[in-house]
Formats: structure tokens, C-alpha cells, sequence
């Protein structure tokens, strides 16, 4: 799972990207307005954390923002801004959730939790397509009911490619997914391709069929009935 949180308290979103991070999420920051939008425009996620009062905009007028795009991430607003009215802006704009401030951390895992399996796995604790299997609670994943010997990495991927089936993924869109901003600073993708390698072989010696193809000059593709 992938994360921007949007939030100007610098404390406070020290201590939600290092939780999240202990727990395997990927949480990247934005303090205002303009600088959200700037990732949200280079960058993918699966779920926005989205501060109401920002230093440079109304959170709500973001969120109207965030929604008009397609392919928008889920909203889970958390904000102190804790009066009836916000709360019903919210949820009409179309944000997910709404969680005042101040929260338990482990109540925020929780919420983005039930959005991403509502969103991406359709309300269950388990992604399925064909042999494999992830418990996503469990943070395992199995073939044929054995389980796989996966890195966080390769975990993390296997999830993306399986809810991005049958789409030609980047090997950009990949390493951004998995590495957020640090990607940034590389002179290449070529460590993608090793992911790749060693997801296939341990998918395949696991008695699991060959799902992911190479696209050459892009990227590669998990097809859900290869060939």
C-alpha cells in the first residue's frame, strides 16, 4: 500500500510515516497544497491522508481536486476541523473517510486498511487469481496453499501486479510504486527486471503458471490467463 499524507504538522507526520513504515506501508509527505498536488501529478498511490486546514488552501477545495482526476486515489480525511458540516462536505466530495484529530495511530492503520480492501480487494482479507493467493492481514502469500518466500519488496509487487492485471505497467510506474521518491535520485530501472526474475521463479518452482510476460521497450504485463 501506498500513501500521501498531506499535513503540515511536521511532528505529527513524522510519527504517522514511522509507524506506517514499522507496519509495511509506504507513507510519503506533502505540506500544503501545491506540494500535494505536484506528487499527486508524478506519482501513484492508493490512498491520500488529507489535512483540511493547509497553510496555502482549504483541504476540501484538494479533495474537489483529487476526485475530478481519473483514476483518483481514496481520500481518508483526518483533520481537527471536527464540526457535522466539514464532515458531510467530506464524504460528498467523495472522500472515503473522515477521522478527527487527535487519532491512535493504530486506528488509522485500521481505516486505511478497511479502504484498500473495500477498494482494492472487494471487501475481503485475501487477493485472489488463480493458484495464488495473499492473506492480506497476514502479509503472506501462497501458491497452491504453499507458501511463498517472498521479500517486502516482492510481496508489495506481487500485490501490485495481480491488481493492475492484463495492463502493460512501466518499468518506471513500478519502481515509483515501490520506492516512492527515492526513485528520483536513480540513474536506472535495471533492479525491476531482478525483482521481476526472482518473483517469476518462485511463483513457477511453487507449481504456479507463468503470469508475468515481458513487454520489451516498456515494461511487463501479469495476465490473469496466460497462454
Amino acid at each position: 500500500m501506498k500513501i500521501l499524507l498531506v499535513e503540515d504538522n511536521e511532528e505529527l507526520a513524522d510519527n504517522v510515516v514511522r509507524y506506517l513504515d514499522q507496519v509495511g506501508v509506504l507513507c510519503e509527505t506533502a505540506n500544503s497544497h501545491y506540494q500535494a498536488e505536484d506528487k499527486l501529478l508524478s506519482y501513484t498511490y492508493d490512498c491520500v491522508l488529507l489535512d483540511l486546514m493547509l497553510p496555502d488552501g482549504d483541504g476540501l477545495e484538494l479533495l474537489k481536486w483529487i476526485k475530478s482526476r481519473t483514476n483518483s486515489p481514496n481520500v481518508l480525511i483526518i483533520s481537527a476541523k471536527d464540526s457535522l458540516d466539514d464532515k458531510i462536505k467530506g464524504l460528498d466530495q467523495g472522500a472515503d473517510d473522515y477521522l478527527p484529530k487527535p487519532f491512535h495511530l493504530s486506528e488509522l492503520l485500521a481505516r486505511l486498511k478497511a479502504i484498500y480492501r473495500r477498494s482494492k480487494l472487494e471487501g475481503s482479507d485475501e487477493l485472489n487469481l488463480g493458484e495464488i493467493s495473499i492473506h492480506y492481514s497476514t502479509f503472506q502469500a501462497f501458491v497452491n496453499g504453499k507458501l511463498l518466500d517472498l521479500t517486502k519488496k516482492e510481496y508489495d509487487l506481487l500485490i501490485f501486479l495481480i491488481t493492475n492485471k492484463n495492463r502493460v505497467l512501466g518499468k518506471q510506474a513500478i519502481a515509483q510504486h515501490l520506492w516512492g521518491d527515492y526513485t528520483d535520485d536513480l540513474a536506472n530501472f535495471d533492479f525491476v527486471y531482478q525483482h521481476m526474475k526472482n518473483l517469476r521463479k518462485k511463483i513457477c518452482e511453487a507449481g504456479g503458471k507463468d503470469y508475468l510476460k515481458t513487454v520489451y521497450g516498456i515494461g511487463y504485463k501479469f495476465e490473469e490467463n496466460p497462454s
